[in-house]
């Protein structure tokens, strides 16, 4: 176990910190990754940082395509982006202390060429180390949220950080058209903004041992480390490709509009059931494991996904992966999210759709006009978060409490979505942490 070069930090410098910086950045429609039809994923070792101040060695896996003097391993590996029908080929070279191997759930006609003295492994060909080469192809026969991962010694080798996602793209995708940026091909697949969240937990005594070239047990398993996309709280809500952060580029920050629909894809690689959260609303599960959930595969492109289920709580089983959408609107919060459209400062109008929204601004035109029920008649004795705009109105900020800062430079709404297993909102016994992130809700004219 190491310490970070820059020692352990307040919590709420780093939480202010996340937020000045996400505050310069637009959140992509898209998920990053890699995109193509071929790879080079490089098994090696590395430390991932966690915000108790500590750093734990892992395996993990970089992509070997990177320029010259940038490829880096990274937790979880890299996030590969693929299209429906698309013949597939992941070239695997080995640079650990044993023998390494690539399995891909879901994925249509797998094979495997070892080159060289290839291993014959119980699951599939495996690399051996000292730059072992195997090379895997398959055909991506259907769209989804997938996975990859080792095949071989697998209760040491997932939990050292041998994992990553893969995203199947449906046939017509476009990203920057958007009836055809769907995560099926559908009508209710149809996203505005779409969100990966790999779930996954640490045993922080196995990556102690395996750096000391020790044995493990894993029958003792007891995690004291979770994370999204390889980051604990609050750095989940650092920008993807953090500087500080070399082995963990993948943030885990959803940022969206009011009434835009937002995709979620959800991977659980850990050993256990992670329950994620959604505040603000409940999210509509439409597929589990690349298969949505309809109730006519034959006429899918007519029906959709008309068997969704609403969530209050999509629960990740580990080696599941699902895709949800959640759409903020703040109907029926029972006052204006705008704030008083009789005040010169938040004057604004509502004219309603068929649905009874704004098509402008998703306000729920029902609730225009009306107060905020709750005064707060005097500040000075009590404590306000962060993220608090000093006005509940999104897009509206108001002087704070003295002594109090304010990262919430923009007046937007902050949601927490984490892990319904609170000890898991913890970094080693540290709250906040963990599995946890905020979901923020932008005023217009904030983000392209």
């Amino acid at each position: 176990m190491r310490c970070r070069p820059y020692g352990k930090r307040g919590l709420g410098v780093l939480w202010g910190l996340a937020w000045a910086l996400l505050a310069a950045f637009p959140a992509a429609a898209g998920v990053p990754g890699l995109a193509g039809t071929s790879f080079n994923l490089i098994a090696t070792s590395g430390y991932v940082q966690n915000t108790d101040g500590n750093n734990l060695f892992f395996w993990g896996f970089a992509d070997g395509a990177a320029p010259s003097g940038s490829v880096r391993v990274q937790y979880p590996g890299p996030t590969l982006i693929v299209n429906e029908g698309a013949a597939v080929a992941v070239t695997l070279t080995n640079w650990l202390p044993e023998p390494v191997s690539l399995l891909f759930p879901g994925m249509d006609n797998v094979s495997a060429a070892p080159a060289g003295a290839g291993i014959r492994g119980i699951f599939t060909w495996e690399a051996p180390p000292g730059g072992g080469t195997v090379t895997y192809t398959f055909t991506a026969g259907r769209p989804g949220t997938f996975y990859y991962q080792s095949g071989t010694n697998m209760d040491k080798q997932l939990e050292m950080g041998l994992f990553g996602a893969i995203i199947v793209r449906p046939a017509g995708f476009d990203e920057a058209v958007a009836a055809n940026r769907t995560a099926y091909g559908d009508n209710t697949s149809m996203y505005d903004r779409e969100f990966l969240f790999l779930l996954s937990e640490m045993d922080d005594r196995y990556h102690n041992q395996v750096e000391a070239g020790e044995p493990i047990d894993t029958t003792t398993f007891f995690p004291t480390y979770w994370f999204i996309n390889g980051r604990n709280a609050p750095d989940t809500m650092g920008p993807d490709n953090a500087s500080w952060l070399p082995s963990q580029p993948y943030g885990a920050m959803p940022m969206t509009f009011p009434g835009e629909k937002v995709l979620m894809r959800i991977v659980d690689m850990g050993r256990d059931q992670h329950p994620f959260h959604t505040h603000g609303n409940h999210s509509l599960i439409i597929a589990w494991d690349g298969f949505p959930l309809t109730s006519d595969p034959a006429n899918f492109a007519a029906v959709g996904a008309d068997l969704g289920e609403l969530a209050f709580t999509v629960s990740a089983a580990p080696g599941r992966t699902s895709e949800s959408i959640y759409t903020w609107t703040g109907k029926d919060l029972g006052w204006d999210v705008y704030g008083d459209p009789n005040d010169p400062m938040t004057a604004h109008a509502c004219a309603p759709n068929a649905q009874g929204f704004d098509p402008v601004t998703s306000e729920w035109c029902a609730d225009h006009g009306k107060p905020f029920p709750v005064g707060i008649p005097d500040r000075d004795d009590i404590s306000v978060g962060d993220f608090y705009s000093g006005s509940p109105f999104l897009g509206q900020q108001a002087p704070v409490t003295p002594g109090f800062g304010n990262f919430n430079t923009d007046g937007s709404f902050f949601h927490m979505w984490h892990s319904h297993n609170e000890k898991e909102m913890t970094t080693n016994d540290v709250f906040p942490g963990g599995m946890m992130t905020m979901l923020v809700i932008l005023p217009r004219g904030i983000m392209p």
